[in-house]
């Protein structure tokens, strides 16, 4: 045990292809100190080594084939000593003498240091501490894994995993479909952008300045002539351009400007209110509009805004679909017709569209959200549309 171990081992090295072994076998010296078969401690000089095992020649005291054993492996690197715990099966006694070993539960250090001292023999090169010992303080070996790797799962068990792994397959397929759908409504989509339910209808505006009072309530019918309102105005502003200038004296101009007067604001046609425009008790000036009046037989439409670089998609008959504010259930129309503002040069175009199914005019000024979908209209299908 005092010599030190060095590439001129190589001489010594047992020839894989003679032995058919799996590991190469080395003869170097080392020393085997282990507990017996009748209870004594066995001190023995190795044979060769290697990676898998090593063989000894037995002693006194006789081993069992087939029998496992703890002892310490020791050998010496540059006059100082290392001693391994070893855990061994005898697998072999040729002869009643010499006895082939096999490592059982070698743990990662000692099988690396056993790795590093057989590759340098093989290379021819020297093996020394400080290369031992860094051997000694890594980590070479991945941790093993928690459970048992050959345990059967009970059906409980499979149950829960295949639900596990169903969940994420769906949780998966959900998300590709999503960011899919999001792709598409990206690229392929064309939105407006703004859009309200429009009422054809008539106003019914102050005649003068003054305070307001409705007499009817939004959604309500009301005959042509009928009262919908009524203002209190300053009998000055009433007779304005009116009186003599002989009447104009500071007693009767404060006298008119105290006084006040009632009218009564009437519906213009058969009507639904639509809208009231002047809360009750505000003042409003003159030709201001108070009521947005619909006829009763009038249907209500969409107008929509697109960009001007979406024009080649708006052309009259197009079908589309849109979602009225308030509503969750998306509905279908068609392009009724296209102009820019105004009837002028400008950067959108407006666009009037007729609805698939009849409008309430309850609806009228709500936002909308409208959609022009690929291959006319094929992708329409509300169950395309996710977050619907």
């Amino acid at each position: 045990m005092s010599a030190v171990i060095n590439p001129a081992g190589n001489a010594n090295m047992v020839h894989e292809s003679e032995a058919q072994r799996q590991h190469a076998r080395l003869k170097l010296p080392a020393k085997l100190r282990f507990q017996g078969q009748q209870g004594g401690v066995q001190e023995v000089q190795l044979i060769d080594l290697s990676a898998g095992g090593f063989s000894f020649e037995q002693g006194s005291q006789s081993v069992v084939e087939g029998k496992l054993y703890r002892g310490k492996l020791m050998f010496k690197v540059e006059g100082i000593g290392f001693a391994m715990d070893v855990e061994f099966q005898v697998r072999s006694i040729i002869g009643g003498k010499r006895v082939g070993c096999e490592f059982h539960n070698l743990r990662p250090r000692e099988m690396s240091a056993l790795r590093y001292i057989i590759s340098a023999l093989i290379g021819g090169e020297l093996v020394n501490v400080g290369g031992l010992i860094s051997i000694l303080q890594r980590e070479n070996f991945t941790k093993a894994r928690g459970g048992k790797g050959n345990e059967k799962l009970s059906l409980l068990g499979r149950l829960r995993a295949m639900g596990l792994t169903l969940v994420i397959l769906l949780a998966g397929l959900g998300a590709f479909a999503y960011v899919l759908y999001q792709f598409y409504d990206i690229y392929f989509v064309t939105h407006a952008d703004s859009a309200q339910v429009s009422v054809p209808g008539t106003q019914v505006a102050m005649p003068r300045e003054g305070t307001v009072q409705s007499l009817v309530t939004v959604g309500s019918t009301v005959s042509k002539g009928a009262p919908v309102a009524t203002f209190t105005a300053n009998m000055l502003d009433a007779l304005k351009g009116a009186l003599p200038e002989s009447e104009m004296t500071p007693d009767n101009l404060e006298r008119l400007f105290n006084k006040r007067f009632q009218g009564t604001l009437t519906s213009p046609c058969d009507c639904k209110v639509v809208s009231q425009l002047v809360g009750d008790g505000q003042v409003a000036p003159k030709g201001t509009p108070v009521f947005l009046l619909a006829p009763v037989e009038s249907v209500a439409t969409v107008e929509a805004r697109f960009p001007y670089r979406a024009f080649n998609k708006l052309q009259p008959g197009t079908p589309l679909t849109f979602l009225v504010g308030g509503e969750t259930t998306e509905r279908g129309g068609r392009i009724a017709s296209i102009a820019l503002q105004d009837g002028g040069l400008a950067s959108d175009i407006r666009v009037h569209i007729q609805p698939n199914e009849p409008l309430a005019s309850d609806l009228a000024k709500r936002p909308v959200d409208v959609r022009i979908r690929p291959l006319n209209g094929v992708f329409a299908n509300n169950s395309l549309v996710f977050g619907k």
